[in-house]
This record gives C-alpha cells, sequence and structure tokens, in this order.
C-alpha cells in the first residue's frame, strides 16, 4: 500500500474502525442532465440506499413503487417488493449496455444497476481501494484554484462493477476525497469530473455528503454547463 492511500484512509477514519461494520444506509436524493437523456424522470423525493461494505451489493427503495427495491449484484439486477417477490431481473447485466451512447434510452432495470455500482462506489470509497485484487498508484497532481490535490489512479478487479475500469481520485492537503474522474461506460463512455463536498462523520467514518458530476473537457477541466448527475446525501449510518 503506498503512502498517499495510507494517509488518504487514515484521513477518512481508518481502516480499524471501517472493519467493525459491515453495511452503510443514507438516504439519497438525487437529479442532473443524465436522466431525461435517458428518458427517465427523477423526482426529488428521498430515498433509502443500503449498500455492503464486504461485497458489491447495494439496494434502493423505494424503487418505481412504494413498496419495491432494488437489488443489484455484478451479476444480477432485480426489482423486488419489500417481501422479496421478484418484479423484474436482469442476468449479466452489463451486456445490456452494449452499443449505448449517451442518450440511448434505459428501462428500470438500466438504471437500477446504474444506481448500484454507482452508489456501491461513492459509499465505499477510498476504503475499497484496500480490498484484495484493486491496483493503485499514486498520479499526477491537479490545481484546482490555489490548491493542488494528489491523485490516486485505481483499476478495479473484473469482477467488480463500476464506472471504468480505471478511475482517478483526487484528495486536498488533509487527505479529504474532493474529486473523482472517470469514464462512464455504459453510456457511451464519456468522461466525467465529478466533484465532492460537505465532508460529514457517521461513527467516525468521514465521508461527502455532496456529489455533482460533470461532462470533463480535453483539458480534465468540468464543463459547468453540462451537470449529467447531482447527489445528496444525509442521515448515514453504519452497521
Amino acid at each position: 500500500m503506498n503512502d498517499l492511500l495510507k494517509n488518504v484512509l487514515e484521513a477518512h477514519g481508518g481502516l480499524e474502525r471501517w472493519n467493525q461494520f459491515g453495511t452503510v444506509r443514507a438516504q439519497i436524493v438525487t437529479g442532473g442532465g443524465l436522466w431525461p437523456l435517458k428518458g427517465l424522470i427523477q423526482d426529488p423525493a428521498p430515498r433509502q440506499m443500503t449498500v455492503s461494505l464486504r461485497e458489491e451489493f447495494a439496494s434502493v427503495t423505494p424503487f418505481g413503487q412504494p413498496n419495491w427495491r432494488t437489488s443489484f449484484r455484478p451479476e444480477r439486477v432485480a426489482i423486488e417488493t419489500l417481501d422479496g417477490e421478484v418484479v423484474r431481473e436482469r442476468m449479466n447485466p452489463r451486456a445490456s449496455f452494449d452499443g449505448h451512447t449517451m442518450s440511448t434510452p434505459w428501462d428500470p432495470l438500466h438504471r437500477a444497476y446504474f444506481n448500484g455500482y454507482a452508489m456501491w462506489t461513492y459509499l465505499t470509497t477510498p476504503f475499497f481501494m484496500a480490498l484484495p485484487g484493486f491496483e493503485v498508484r499514486e498520479i499526477d497532481p491537479v490545481n484546482e484554484g490555489e490548491e493542488t490535490w494528489r491523485g490516486l489512479r485505481v483499476r478495479f478487479p473484473s469482477q467488480y462493477a463500476s464506472h471504468s475500469d480505471e478511475q482517478d481520485f483526487y484528495f486536498g492537503s488533509d487527505f479529504l476525497l474532493r474529486r473523482h474522474d472517470y469514464h462512464v461506460d455504459v453510456a457511451g463512455s464519456f468522461p466525467a469530473a465529478q466533484y465532492v463536498g460537505k465532508m460529514v462523520e457517521a461513527q467516525g467514518i468521514k465521508l461527502p455528503s455532496q456529489r455533482r458530476a460533470y461532462v470533463r473537457g480535453p483539458d480534465l477541466r468540468p464543463v459547468r454547463d453540462l451537470l449529467m448527475v447531482a447527489i445528496d446525501l444525509s442521515d448515514v449510518c453504519f452497521s
């Protein structure tokens, strides 16, 4: 483990504390321009997001109907009732995005898959980087205003679902997350720069409660007029 990652993990609460927990739950409110591009209606209603810290599993409720929820794993995504009855499911869901562009319409299972892997990544950052199989190395920093943010490039193991195989994470002088860059492979592989803020602490773990993802220009700068996804988190609880 490189020194930057060690400092980053400690700044966010430390692996010892993180390993005391198995699940995190949070209330989320989402918006942004991606949803209408995909033919989806995104309302401002808060939803409950749950992810596992030891395996890539995520679920959000309500989803579509008041008594429905999602069940996401890399190899399967489903919409089910709160009693566990399957409403719809899709095996090998990643293949259903083949040939998609930024504006290709999504059905509810596409959305459930995207939501599942994205929120799992966000709610476990940076601690997932210490899991077996993740390759992490320091990259050139980026300058933001008068600040310099150091970067880590992470290569995801093939069994994990995420935006892209390689993703970049940038940290301030306090070693807390400031920015997350990636390509959205399930939507034509457009480049994104996601800025995070309003850090909160829950049971000793620090994480951003605000995320704003923009289309990223060729100079690595965000196109501020193209806000794709906005996420606000509250009521974070580890168990």
